[in-house]
């Protein structure tokens, strides 16, 4: 099952429940070497690569279904994010949606 994570809308209840239609299972967790900022627009959250071992941004880690991934990846992609593969600060290999 692969896992999405999430440090922004996709956390909350009534997007999980709008987006794919049930609530997702997940615990917290955290992206190490990013930051967190704000869309080029300044209407979203967003994350950015920086390196630095020191920076983290918190979040949950979510178990989704390959077909809910289709539909999260639609969602993210109307906003002008793209999907990355990460690790965890858990050591767990998840996706993020970051800015395009």
């Amino acid at each position: 099952m692969p896992l999405v994570f999430s440090y922004g809308s996709l956390q909350q209840d009534d997007v999980q429940l709008s987006t794919v239609g049930r609530l997702l299972r997940g615990h917290q967790d955290e992206l190490p070497e990013f930051e967190l900022s704000r869309s080029r627009d300044g209407r979203h959250a967003n994350v950015t690569f920086n390196g630095r071992p020191d920076s983290r941004v918190g979040g949950a880690v979510l178990e989704i279904t390959d077909a809910e991934l289709a539909v999260v990846d639609a969602y993210e992609r109307a906003d002008g994010y793209a999907r990355i593969a990460v690790t965890l600060a858990s050591g767990k290999q998840a996706w993020v949606f970051v800015e395009a």
